[in-house]
């Protein structure tokens, strides 16, 4: 048989499938790439580094020395660092630098430097060099002196490392018991001090003169402040626990810094550590990541509200969405009369879909918060206004606003599922006596479901990613409480939240410390990405059941 001819080949559609693949084969080298690129750049900054101590040509007269995380080495031109003043051996086109990650932050007033490396004159991994994360100024670098209770050395020279992580276990422990304290009873007596202040103003609104009413409310809220006095009495046991132990530390250019234990988060060497120590050290980090709260402008500790923020905004969205397009799907395919008018209103609905959505955000600012939150306020809120309730940012107008923000792609997807149920079923249906309403609750929607679950799945992938309409109507950078917890209601629809699309907009951009975010970045958007896939397999695992089970019926 004859080999066919570069026209024949072209004419039957080869080259279109070559192209096919090879633009589906590159989209995901892309895609997967870039998600390397993300794992590589996010996971790795929760690897405990080695420290470098190095000495350091920092002028012709002058050596100094410097310790820190390598963070980065990058190839620059030599004349760009000649005119930023730095020597250059004549002859050199390009110099090697290196980024340090130097910490001691309230000591140096930088976190980083950036050092040639023709200027370094040595290097060296010092075992005894310590790590101290802190609950604020950043990392420490340098060495453990002594430790010190009450004013008092504890211990100092090598016996001062095994007392230091006693101590300091200890003072975390006292740390949490405070912390559960304020967050957890105190905020819930505060949260029910609140209540009781509403309900005596509403009594006031209402024209109740009964004393009797005001005396119930007094009652409660003296033994709600008997609770607080006792539970302040125990803080104060604890706060003298928590700063009596300090460390004293020093630099590797002789600074001596009297720091307590209380604002240290971890210690560690890194490079005494052995590899099973700090793989053991890197889950315990990645662990606090996705459950801690942030701290330091967000630029350190976990993100665990923006997860939760983030999953509870996409299931209320998912609540509020799915029943509307469902409702306005079976409409258009099933009630409405097919003409001009019908024909619009697809034409509209496909047309949200390209709108852009900050637009969705100014109205969901100015319709559901300003106008419906307001009128909220005044009809059921009165008591407390001035300070709105619902006439303010919150979670709920967030679900909304994106609600309306994929109803589209539920709309259209349910449609296609219901076009694609042949007639002939219907049509046997209500020959068997079903009403038509009857028929489309037993028969078309079960059959139609994996098609509305694709329109979830749709929904869900473009909700969850979403931020510049969640910066108007109540994403915040750090959320006092979540809008989930042990006080009733329980759900508080109210409360302004934290996003991972945010988180990663704050981090990024709005930052103080850019260089110190950077990793954080990547480590965030690898997790939103965890987060939206997991919603989509979830999605997807429920539409590939529902397929089979209504697969007899098609």
């Amino acid at each position: 048989m004859a080999k066919p001819t570069i026209v024949e080949w072209v004419k039957g559609g080869s080259p279109w499938i070559w192209l096919s693949a090879a633009a589906v084969s590159i989209s995901l080298i892309m895609v997967f790439g870039l998600l390397l690129l993300i794992g590589l750049r996010g996971l790795g900054y929760f690897w405990p580094a080695d420290v470098l101590q190095v000495k350091y040509q920092q002028s012709p007269t002058e050596i100094v020395q410097l310790v820190g995380e390598v963070q980065s080495v990058e190839t620059v031109n030599a004349e760009r660092v000649r005119e930023a003043g730095g020597f250059v051996p004549e002859g050199d086109e390009t110099v090697t630098r290196v980024l340090l990650k130097i910490g001691n932050r309230d000591i140096n007033g930088l976190d980083f430097r950036w050092i040639n490396q023709h200027d370094i004159l040595s290097e060296a991994r010092p075992e005894n060099m310590i790590v101290l994360e802190r609950r604020e100024w950043g990392n420490f670098y340098g060495y453990l002196e002594a430790i010190k209770v009450k004013g008092d050395v504890l211990a100092d020279g090598v016996d001062a490392w095994p007392v230091f992580l006693e101590r300091l276990e200890k003072t975390i422990d006292i740390f949490y018991q405070i912390k559960g304290i304020q967050v957890g009873a105190i905020g819930a007596i505060n949260y029910e001090i609140e209540e009781l202040r509403l309900a005596k103003r509403r009594l006031e609104l209402d024209g109740v003169t009964k004393a009797s009413a005001y005396e119930e409310i007094k009652q409660q809220r003296d033994a709600l402040n008997q609770q607080y006095q006792l539970l302040q009495k125990d803080l104060e046991v604890l706060y003298r626990d928590i700063e009596q132990d300090s460390a004293v530390l020093k630099t590797v250019d002789g600074h001596e810094i009297d720091l307590a234990l209380s604002k240290i988060v971890r210690g560690f060497k890194p490079n005494a550590m052995s590899i099973p120590t700090k793989i053991l050290h890197y889950f315990e980090k990645l662990w606090e990541f996705v459950s801690d709260e942030p701290r330091e402008a967000n630029t350190e500790g976990g993100i665990f509200p923006a997860i939760f923020g983030t999953v509870m905004l996409v299931i209320i969205m998912s609540i509020i969405v799915t029943p509307l397009g469902v409702i306005a799907a079976v409409y258009l395919r099933e009630y409405a009369k097919q003409g001009p008018t019908t024909r619009l209103i697809r034409i509209a609905v496909n047309n949200l879909a390209g709108v852009p959505s900050i637009v969705y955000g100014v109205f969901g600012l100015g319709f559901f918060v300003y106008f419906l939150g307001g009128n909220i306020d005044q009809l059921f809120y009165p008591e407390a206004l001035p300070s709105p309730t619902f006439g303010t940012p919150g979670i709920l107008w967030s679900a909304l606003t994106l609600a309306l923000l994929t109803l589209p792609v539920v709309i259209v997807a349910t449609e296609e599922g219901l076009a694609r149920i042949p007639r002939s079923i219907r049509e046997g249906s209500m020959a068997l006596g079903a009403t038509k309403a009857e028929t489309l609750w037993r028969i078309v929607l079960p059959m139609a479901s994996p098609a509305l679950m694709t329109g979830m799945i749709l929904a869900v992938a473009r909700a969850a990613g979403e931020v510049a309409p969640l910066m108007l109507v109540g994403v915040v950078k750090l959320a006092p409480s979540l809008p989930l917890d042990f006080n009733s209601p329980f759900i508080h629809l109210d409360r302004k939240f934290m996003h991972l699309g945010f988180h990663i907009y704050d981090v990024g951009f709005q930052s103080p410390n850019v260089e110190a975010a950077r990793p954080l970045v990547y480590a965030t958007a690898l997790l939103l990405v965890v987060v939206i896939v997991s919603l989509n397999l979830t999605a997807i695992w429920v539409r590939n059941h529902l397929r089979e089970k209504y697969k007899s019926l098609e």
